[in-house]
């Protein structure tokens, strides 16, 4: 691969890390938080890790989003300062 591409990757990462951080809207931050899942697990399978690439995409991206997707149904809080 090439190194522009793992550096735009990389920095991907670290503005999903931000916005996360400090975005008020759960489901936008959980939609956020699944892409980052899904980078991270590229990033992973380019440093020749297909095991934690898969663990990475199955559970980051997918269980762990549809848990909070389904908390976020059962509590009705859309986001952080709902009244």
């Amino acid at each position: 691969m090439s190194v522009l591409f793992e550096v735009s990757l990389l920095t991907f990462l670290i503005v999903c890390a931000i916005m996360v951080a400090f975005i008020k809207d759960m489901m936008a931050a959980i939609v956020i938080f699944a892409s980052y899942s899904l980078v991270m697990a590229m990033l992973w399978q380019m440093l020749d890790a297909p095991d934690i690439a898969i663990t990475e995409a199955a559970v980051g991206a997918g269980l762990t989003t549809v848990l909070f997707i389904g908390a976020i149904k059962k509590t009705g809080r859309k986001s952080l300062f709902a009244c």
